[in-house]
């Protein structure tokens, strides 16, 4: 792994402090993502919404505000 650590960061003209931070950068935002779609999927399991009433939801959510 270290030598496609290096490979990469010559072919990119970055350090391999660079190219691990982005990794992790990539990394990280992943799993924080993961976390919000489990959140989300959990509420909408507790309300009971459906992936097909998503759209109309948002829709009077919209309509609401204005």
């Amino acid at each position: 792994m270290a030598r496609a650590a290096e490979k990469t960061a010559k072919k990119e003209a970055r350090t391999k402090s660079e190219l691990i931070r982005e990794a992790l950068r990539q990394y990280l935002w992943g799993r924080r993502w993961k976390a919000l779609r489990q959140y989300g999927e959990q509420k909408a399991r507790e309300l009971g919404v459906r992936e097909e009433d998503v759209e109309g939801l948002v829709h009077e959510t919209r309509t609401a505000k204005r």
